[in-house]
């Protein structure tokens, strides 16, 4: 972290001059001047008077908050090969989240990994191919633009029945994959 150009921000954003702030803190103007170019560096207590006349304290200072992404490109994603299939994580550290979309892409008879019960939710959207999700006893097809919304409670796993690729997105809540 620039503390300096931090510094700076923080007074311009109060519309005061390094005179103006100087006075409030009281330091010299050339001691600021300094610190905004980060030719020199404040001691806690020196920066405690400067935040004080800035309108705030050490903690909101070097309390950084990472602004949240919120599009992921292509480049952000990744993929995890395995035998029949690929799973390519659309968001990237999902797991950190309350949901986790993937976009699965299943070879031509490939299975998906099985998924044992949980007290979870998911949701896919075939966006191309044919597949059966096998929940359970139950075997259900799906074609291209079809979706599912299942309680994770029974045993489940998505076959390509397709001659084709297959793609789905699918939505797990919690995080699974």
């Amino acid at each position: 972290m620039e503390i300096g150009a931090k510094i700076k921000r923080l007074r311009l954003a109060n519309h005061l001059t390094l005179e103006e702030l100087a006075n409030r803190s009281e330091l010299t103007k050339g001691f600021l001047s300094q610190l905004e170019r980060d030719l020199t560096s404040p001691s806690i207590t020196t920066l405690e008077y400067i935040l004080e006349a800035l309108g705030t304290n050490l903690q909101e200072f070097f309390n950084e908050k990472q602004e949240e992404q919120i599009v992921f490109k292509k480049d952000d994603f990744f993929e995890n090969e395995q035998s029949g299939y690929t799973i390519s994580y659309i968001v990237p550290n999902a797991q950190k989240n309350e949901m986790e979309p993937i976009l699965l892409s299943l070879d031509s008879g490939a299975t998906s990994m099985v998924l044992e019960p949980d007290d979870g939710q998911e949701f896919g959207y075939v966006i191309q191919g044919k597949v059966s999700l096998n929940y359970g006893e139950k075997v259900l097809t799906l074609r291209k633009g079809e979706t599912f919304y299942i309680k994770s409670g029974l045993r489940h796993f998505i076959k390509n029945t397709g001659d084709s690729v297959a793609k789905v997105i699918w939505v797990s809540t919690p995080p699974i994959f």
